[in-house]
C-alpha cells in the first residue's frame, strides 16, 4: 500500500507551485465553492505544471487541453449532475477547458483494449489510480482553511522523477496509443518514458 502523501518527499514542493500558480488557484476556488466537496482538479493541470517547471518553462507553457475536475458519487450513475457541475465550474472560471467526470460511474463506459471493463472503483482515489499513467495519478483540492489536499495514489516521484510509466491498471495499447499522440517526449525532453510491455 502507498504511504500517506503527507509522508512523501515531494509534497511540499507540489504544494508549492500550485500555491503559486495563479490560473490553478482561481481554478482550484472555483471548484472548491462551486462543485461537489470531495473532489479534486487532476491528471494535466497538474503534470503539466510540474513538469514546466522542472524543465525551466515559463509558467502557462504547454497548457493542458482540458482542466480535468473529478469527484465521486455512486448515487448518480447515470451522470445527472455532471453537466450542472461543468455549468457552474464555467460560469465561475470561463478561463477553464473544464471537463468533469464522476469518477463512480466511469466502470459503465471504460472498456478496455479487449473490449473488457474495470471493476467500480470504491473511491475517488481508487479511480484516480486507473488513471494511464502513475505522473498523471495525482489530483489536488483547496479546503476551506486554503490548505492543499493532495491525492496521489502512486505517489509523486515519477511525478517530480520526470518518469513517465503505466500505471498498473493501465491499458497498455491506450498507453502506447497516448505516448504516439500525446507528444510527451517532444514537449518535455527531459523525461524517461517506459515502453509498454508486449503482450
Amino acid at each position: 500500500m502507498a504511504r500517506p502523501v503527507t509522508q512523501d518527499p515531494h509534497a511540499a514542493a507540489l504544494r508549492a507551485l500550485v500555491l503559486a500558480h495563479p490560473p490553478l488557484m482561481r481554478w482550484l476556488r472555483a471548484a472548491r465553492d462551486h462543485a461537489p466537496a470531495g473532489g479534486c482538479i487532476g491528471a494535466g493541470a497538474v503534470r503539466s505544471l510540474v513538469w514546466n517547471h522542472l524543465h525551466g518553462y515559463p509558467a502557462g507553457s504547454h497548457a493542458p487541453a482540458d482542466v480535468d475536475y473529478v469527484y465521486f458519487d455512486s448515487s448518480d450513475l447515470n451522470a445527472t449532475q455532471e453537466a450542472g457541475i461543468a455549468r457552474r465550474l464555467r460560469a465561475a472560471a470561463p478561463d477553464a477547458p473544464w471537463e468533469v467526470v464522476n469518477q463512480a460511474r466511469v466502470h459503465l463506459w471504460h472498456r478496455n483494449s479487449l473490449g473488457g471493463a474495470p471493476p467500480p472503483a470504491l473511491s475517488l482515489a481508487a479511480g484516480i489510480a486507473r488513471w494511464p499513467e502513475t505522473a498523471t495519478c495525482v489530483g489536488v483540492a483547496l479546503m476551506p482553511d486554503e490548505q492543499l489536499r493532495i491525492i496521489a495514489p502512486h505517489g509523486l516521484a515519477d511525478l517530480f522523477g520526470l518518469v513517465l510509466r503505466p500505471s498498473p491498471a493501465a491499458d497498455i495499447q491506450a498507453y502506447a496509443q497516448r505516448l504516439a499522440s500525446k507528444r510527451f517526449a517532444e514537449i518535455w525532453p527531459r523525461l524517461t518514458i517506459a515502453s509498454p510491455a508486449p503482450n
